[in-house]
């Protein structure tokens, strides 16, 4: 059981992907191309969150065919790679969906979501990540790592 505890009034979830769907990892094939290894666990995560009515946002600093293949698969509409501003892309989302700092939680791993979990009312971080992160306040840390069930966590937490 999941020590996280996250509200009802949450709507959307808007999360980092490379260190919170992947376990941070990626592999370079012959040809010079990158791969990621996702968890079941963590795709259902995807579909549970859309049938429960939640909206989901990915908001990535990097890009690939991973979250291509995700969103759509399960019709995520707010996909943004190759992010270097991920708080401006928050704010940007926050304010389109009208979402109160109640309405959203936002998930990441590494220092360059450090604004957006500073910002964020609501925020969830996994175990490999920087003890800078983990001291952000009101922070929450999954207890499965990143790649094999975190993000599956934190739907499980959110449908209940």
């Amino acid at each position: 059981m999941s020590k996280l505890k996250l509200p009802n009034t949450i709507k959307m979830v808007i999360t980092d992907f490379d260190g919170v769907v992947t376990d941070n990892c990626v592999y370079i094939n012959d040809d010079f191309t990158m791969s990621r290894k996702l968890n079941f666990k963590d795709i259902m995560a995807f579909s549970m969150l859309k049938k429960n009515g939640y909206d989901v946002a990915v908001v990535s600093g990097e890009e690939n065919s991973a979250i291509k293949t995700l969103a759509e698969k399960f019709k995520i509409k707010e996909v943004h790679q190759n992010i270097r501003n991920k708080l401006e892309v928050l704010k940007d989302i926050i304010k389109r969906y009208n979402l109160t700092s109640d309405e959203y939680l936002y998930i990441g791993d590494d220092i360059n979501d450090l604004e957006c979990l500073r910002y964020s009312k609501y925020k969830v971080t996994v175990l490999h990540a920087p003890q800078e992160l983990k001291e952000v306040k009101g922070i929450q840390i999954a207890e499965n790592a990143a790649g094999n069930g975190a993000f599956r966590e934190v739907a499980d937490c959110l449908i209940g």
